[in-house]
């Protein structure tokens, strides 16, 4: 290990990109549908109506209890049947990748439910009465007073859920996704360099969450001031 040439790195530099932008993808894609489906499960868990309620804690307790590496062989075995059934059997479309981000998005959207749900309860119900009183709708009240607060106050969770994902997205070698890890896993097996590659892999993970959790702890630091 102590003799490994870094530089080639350089040459296997296509592969590792290539790896990493299919890691932004699927992260950028979680993140995006795990908020919008979560907002809406969230919502639907305070509405007051009892059967959308139930719907939502069952959705919700479902996917926090089943492991992520079952959730994508799930879709990886679902997706393509619903593909070919819309597509037909000419489908230009990246499989593993498809089922990746179609998992990930569903599991998130449970996740940040929970998150966007706390933050709604724990925001004083003067707040929107107060709204209402001025005429609001319940639903303009949630749009424009409610739901601004509470990701202001959850956001320092939800980019630590962010960094989860991010995390998580290392996982996909199970559907054999060739996301970063993946990719930097191989590239060490074909050029007998594997302790090497993993070492570099770990420091990419490490710098990027470092970073980003420094975000977090700056965010809760002026969130506490």
């Amino acid at each position: 290990m102590l003799d490994f040439d870094w530089s080639s790195l350089v040459v296997a530099a296509p592969v590792i990109l290539a790896g990493a932008v299919v890691t932004l993808k699927v992260t950028l894609s979680a993140i995006v549908g795990g908020l919008v489906g979560g907002t809406a499960l969230a919502l639907l868990g305070v509405c007051g109506v009892r059967p959308l309620e139930a719907f939502s804690r069952i959705y919700v307790t479902l996917f926090r209890s089943v492991p992520l590496g079952m959730v994508l062989l799930w879709f990886f075995l679902i997706v393509p049947q619903a593909l070919r059934a819309v597509l037909g059997e000419a489908m230009a479309i990246d499989i593993r990748l498809a089922s990746a981000i179609v998992g990930f998005c569903l599991l998130e959207s449970a996740f940040f439910a929970e998150i966007i749900r706390a933050g709604i309860l724990g925001l004083p119900k003067g707040q929107k009465q107060a709204a209402l009183s001025l005429g609001m709708t319940p639903m303009q009240a949630m749009a424009h007073v409610v739901l601004p607060q509470a990701f202001r106050n959850m956001l320092p969770i939800i980019l630590t859920q962010c960094i989860v994902i991010f995390q998580d997205t290392s996982l996909v070698y199970v559907i054999s996704l060739e996301d970063f890890f993946r990719n930097s896993v191989s590239v060490g097996e074909r050029d007998g360099t594997l302790i090497p590659m993993l070492l570099f892999a770990g420091f990419c993970y490490w710098l990027i969450c470092s970073s980003l959790a420094g975000v977090v702890k700056t965010l809760q630091s002026r969130s506490a001031a």
